[in-house]
């Protein structure tokens, strides 16, 4: 019960407005977790597939280079990569979901992967990089839905924080405050009602 409450009709009729308005507030946020669980599930389902098609890309890649290495051997290898080639920059914007904050990373890309001639490498040197290339494509959109993964965890479970302290504490504060008012208003009006019926039979024996 919420202390420090002076039993008035003035105080009933306020608390009944906040009991209201903390009900309203209480189902709004059920529907805001409940949708925040919704969306996070389903950009879960989208992290593990995409995760398990990196890990098969990066498996492919790794197998293509070790191969196309050997042949060539080190050496030849080290000289066809010296010269960075490709230079790739991020910008980070963001977008809304149920007014959480989630990033969107975009990539800018600047020069080819492949800046050798093709005479002393091998096909699979090549094949390895242009699977790279597109590996980075998916590494960053990995990153981009992990990071709104975690971000929709948080909210969630800071929804579901402000929904228990509502729905358990609150609430149920409000709502027993309110009957101790009705109550003791209920006392006082039986209260009035018998002293009323003393005066009445004073004056009448008078």
């Amino acid at each position: 019960m919420l202390t420090d409450i002076n039993p008035t009709r003035m105080e009933l009729l306020r608390l009944k407005k906040r009991l209201v308005l903390a009900q309203r507030g209480h189902k709004l946020l059920k529907d805001k977790r409940d949708e925040l669980m919704r969306k996070l599930l389903e950009i879960i389902d989208e992290v593990k597939t995409l995760r398990l098609k990196i890990e098969n890309e990066f498996y492919s890649i790794l197998e293509n280079f070790i191969l196309g290495s050997a042949k060539v051997g080190p050496y030849q290898t080290e000289q066809a990569l010296l010269i960075p080639a490709k230079k790739v920059s991020i910008n980070i914007s963001q977008k809304s979901i149920m007014n959480v904050k989630v990033p969107i990373f975009e990539k800018q890309v600047e020069g080819n992967i492949i800046n050798y001639g093709f005479i002393n490498t091998t096909g699979e040197i090549d094949l390895s990089l242009l699977k790279f290339d597109q590996f980075l494509e998916d590494l960053l959109d990995l990153a981009e839905k992990e990071k709104t993964v975690n971000l929709l965890a948080n909210e969630i479970e800071e929804t579901r924080r402000r929904v228990n302290a509502l729905e358990y504490r609150l609430i149920p504060e409000i709502q027993e405050t309110i009957s101790f008012i009705t109550m003791k208003l209920a006392e006082n009006e039986r209260s009035n009602t018998v002293r009323l019926m003393k005066v009445k039979e004073i004056v009448r024996s008078h």
